[in-house]
């Protein structure tokens, strides 16, 4: 599933209002990253979407980019960072001709990818791009034993002058979370629409990540709770 042209519009609409500090998570990556890393100065992004923690991340490492395959969350990020270095790219296979003391991927963006191959590509290119020394730190989706079967989500924000509804239903179908998505949105120049979406959103166990991690020739822990309370998968070079 690609976030395309009706998501993006929406989208830091409606985490920024229902309270997702991207600012407190960045500080917080880029304690970690430096707890690994203490002269840490460069970061790669990998699936930026709109550049909203790369907003941040800019303010704690001088030198930073952002990789995002979908091409509507990408002008988003380039409006909101018109002078940041921003590539459209694949996670599994980019090559970006430079490297980086961190590469950081968040929310859970790697949930994505549908198998235990792309998982290993993905992270063998985040490897293939730190500097000696450097650190990867990815957010995971669930594991299999810690998805809520069934799970339920409704919220409703307001910000800027629109009203954004958005309700979820999750279920497992097969190693994946399946998750219908609705949105209804008001806004007072457009009048209402409603879109909707699907997302298959893989249930990869921890050892698969640890596997990935081992193969692209890193060093690799797994840290409770994180910014979504999925933690954290952190690698240094072996």
């Amino acid at each position: 599933m690609s976030y395309e042209v009706d998501h993006a519009d929406v989208y830091d609409l409606f985490y920024l209002g229902r309270g997702k500090d991207y600012a407190a998570e960045a500080s917080d990556i880029a304690d970690l990253v430096r707890s690994r890393t203490p002269e840490a100065s460069s970061l790669l992004d990998v699936a930026c979407g709109t550049g909203t923690h790369l907003e941040h991340f800019t303010k704690e490492f001088g030198d930073t980019a952002g990789l995002e395959l979908s091409e509507d969350m990408l002008n988003h990020a380039r409006t909101r960072l018109p002078d940041a270095t921003l590539h459209q790219g694949d996670m599994r296979d980019f090559r970006l001709g430079r490297r980086f003391s961190a590469v950081v991927s968040m929310f859970s963006s790697v949930g994505y990818l549908r198998t235990t191959d792309e998982l290993d590509a993905a992270v063998a290119s985040f490897a293939e791009h730190l500097e000696p020394g450097g650190v990867v730190v990815v957010e995971p989706w669930w594991f299999p034993e810690t998805f809520a079967d069934g799970w339920v989500s409704a919220d409703v924000v307001r910000r800027d002058g629109r009203t954004v509804a958005r309700v979820s239903h999750s279920v497992r179908e097969g190693d994946a979370t399946r998750m219908e998505v609705h949105f209804t949105v008001a806004d007072p120049g457009k009048g209402v629409r409603h879109f909707s979406d699907v997302h298959l959103i893989t249930l990869f166990h921890q050892a698969q990540y640890e596997a990935a991690f081992t193969a692209a020739g890193l060093r690799v822990e797994y840290l409770e709770g994180g910014p979504s309370g999925r933690g954290l998968f952190v690698g240094v070079p072996a």
